[in-house]
C-alpha cells in the first residue's frame, strides 16, 4: 500500500471517528434536554413532541408508532411516516408476544406492522407500559448503537409519562379522599346525633352508611300545637353530590313540613318541584314522612316510593304503604294520597332502608320484610333505643362473617298512652 493510499484511510477512519463522536455528542445532549425537560414537569405532549423530533433528526428514523395505555385501551400517542388511516388500526393484540426487544418477522405481511423493522416493549414491574415500533433505517446505519440508545430514550419517556399518570391518579385520589371526608363531616351534621324521649313517645336510630358517605336520611322535628314530624329517606348517589343534595333536602323538608304540617300533600307535592329543580331529574328520593298529632293521637303519613315502614299495635302489622311514586323524577306527581291511622294503645313505628333487607347471610338467603315484621311483632313493646340494639344484634347474627352490602338506616318510634 502507497504512502498516499495510508494517509488516505487514515483521514477516513478519523473523519468516521469525528463523525460518531459527533453522533454520540448530540444523544448526549439530547438525552441531557429530555430528562431536564422531566425534572422541568414538561408535559406529555411536549414529551412526545422532543421524543419524535430526536427520532426523526439526529437518529434518521423514517418510521415511528409509540403506544401507551390509556383507561385500559392501547392509544398511539407518538408517530412518523405513517399515514392516519394506519395509526388508527387496532393492534393491541399483537402486543402480548413482544415481551422484548426483537426484529418483526413473522407479522411481516401485515398491513401496518410490516411497515417496521424492530419493536421495543418498555415494561415496569412486569408489565408493558407502552410499545414503540421503529422503521426505515438506511443500510449504512450503525444498527446495533441506534437501537440500544433508542431503546434508552424509550424507556425513559415512558417511564416519565407513566409516572405522571400515576401522579395524576394519586392526586385524584387524594381529591376523591378529601371530598369524601367533607361529605362525611356535612352528613354528620345533618343527621340527628340524639333523639327525643318523652313521656308518650321516644325515637331511636341506626345509622350506618356503607362507605364514608352514604344516600340515607333521617330526621325528626317538633312542629308546635302538640304535633312532631320524622321522615326517612334514600338519596340516589353517593359521596359530596349526595351530601349537598341531602343538605338541601333537610333545608326543605324542614321549611315546607312547618308550612304544610295540616296539608301533607300539598307538602309533597312542593318538596318534589324543589327536588326536581335541583337535580334536573339527574336524580331521585324515595322519601316517607308523617306528622303525628299528640292530642288527636292521628299519624298522617305520606310514603314516596320508599320501603313501607311496619306499624305494630295490639299485635298486629300496618304496612305504610300508601302515599306517591318517587321525588325528583316527575315534574308532576301521576297521584298523592295521604294515609292516616289512629295510635291507640302501645304502638311501634319501624322505618327503614333497603340496606336492611339487603342484608344476606353465608347461604345466599336475605332479612327479609317478613323476618322483619316478624321481629317487629315480637319486640314492640320494648322502648325505640332496646328495640334497636336488639334488632341490630339479631342482623349481626343473621349475616355473620358478612359485612352489609350498601347504606343501612333504621328510624325507630314508640308510642304510648
Amino acid at each position: 500500500m502507497s504512502k498516499f493510499s495510508e494517509i488516505k484511510k487514515g483521514l477516513s477512519s478519523l473523519e468516521n471517528l469525528e463523525r460518531t463522536l459527533h453522533l454520540k455528542q448530540l444523544q448526549i445532549n439530547r438525552l441531557l434536554n429530555i430528562t431536564q425537560a422531566i425534572n422541568d414537569n414538561v408535559s406529555a405532549d411536549g414529551l412526545y413532541a422532543m421524543y419524535n423530533s430526536f427520532l426523526s433528526w439526529e437518529m434518521g428514523v423514517k418510521k415511528l408508532a409509540l403506544y401507551v395505555k390509556k383507561e385500559q385501551k392501547w392509544i398511539c400517542t407518538s408517530h412518523i411516516g405513517l399515514s392516519e388511516e394506519k395509526i388508527k388500526m387496532d393492534i393491541s393484540d399483537k402486543f402480548p408476544k413482544y415481551q422484548r426487544l426483537k426484529n418483526i418477522e413473522e407479522d411481516r405481511n401485515h398491513p401496518l406492522i410490516g411497515e417496521f423493522d424492530i419493536v421495543i416493549p418498555v415494561l415496569h414491574k412486569q408489565h408493558a407500559i407502552a410499545y414503540t415500533f421503529i422503521g426505515g433505517f438506511e443500510r449504512d446505519d450503525d444498527m446495533y448503537n441506534k437501537v440500544q440508545f433508542i431503546t434508552t430514550i424509550t424507556n425513559i419517556i415512558a417511564v416519565a409519562i407513566e409516572n405522571k399518570r400515576l401522579f395524576k391518579q394519586q392526586l385524584e385520589q387524594e381529591r376523591l379522599n378529601r371530598e369524601m371526608e367533607l361529605a362525611s363531616d356535612m352528613q354528620k351534621m345533618l343527621i340527628p346525633s340524639q333523639l327525643p324521649k318523652a313521656a308518650d313517645y321516644d325515637l331511636a336510630s341506626i345509622y350506618k352508611p356503607h362507605l364514608v358517605v352514604g344516600g340515607d336520611y333521617f330526621d325528626f322535628l317538633e312542629l308546635g300545637d302538640g304535633k312532631i314530624s320524622f321522615c326517612i329517606a334514600d338519596i340516589s348517589g353517593k359521596g359530596l353530590a349526595a351530601a349537598l343534595l341531602m343538605a338541601n333536602f333537610q333545608a326543605n323538608f324542614r321549611a315546607l313540613i312547618k308550612q304544610h304540617s295540616d296539608a301533607l300533600i300539598n307538602f309533597i307535592h312542593e318538596l318534589n318541584q324543589t327536588v326536581l329543580r335541583i337535580t334536573n331529574g339527574e336524580k331521585f328520593i324515595t322519601f316517607f314522612v308523617a306528622v303525628y298529632d299528640r292530642q288527636s293521637k292521628e299519624l298522617h303519613y305520606i310514603n314516596a316510593g320508599h320501603n313501607p315502614p311496619v306499624l305494630v299495635k295490639h299485635d298486629t302489622i300496618y304496612p305504610l304503604n300508601k302515599g306517591c311514586t318517587i321525588l325528583g323524577s316527575f315534574q308532576e306527581l301521576p297521584s298523592v294520597e295521604e294515609s292516616s291511622i289512629k295510635i291507640d294503645g302501645e304502638t311501634m313505628i319501624l322505618s327503614f332502608t333497603d340496606g336492611l333487607t339487603d342484608v344476606k347471610n353465608e347461604h345466599g338467603d336475605y332479612f327479609e320484610e317478613d323476618m322483619l315484621h316478624d321481629f317487629t311483632k315480637a319486640h314492640y313493646k320494648l322502648s325505640s333505643k332496646a328495640f334497636n340494639d336488639k334488632l341490630l344484634a339479631s342482623i349481626n347474627r343473621f349475616k355473620g362473617i358478612l359485612n352489609f352490602p350498601d347504606d343501612f338506616t333504621v328510624l325507630t318510634c314508640k308510642f304510648l298512652q
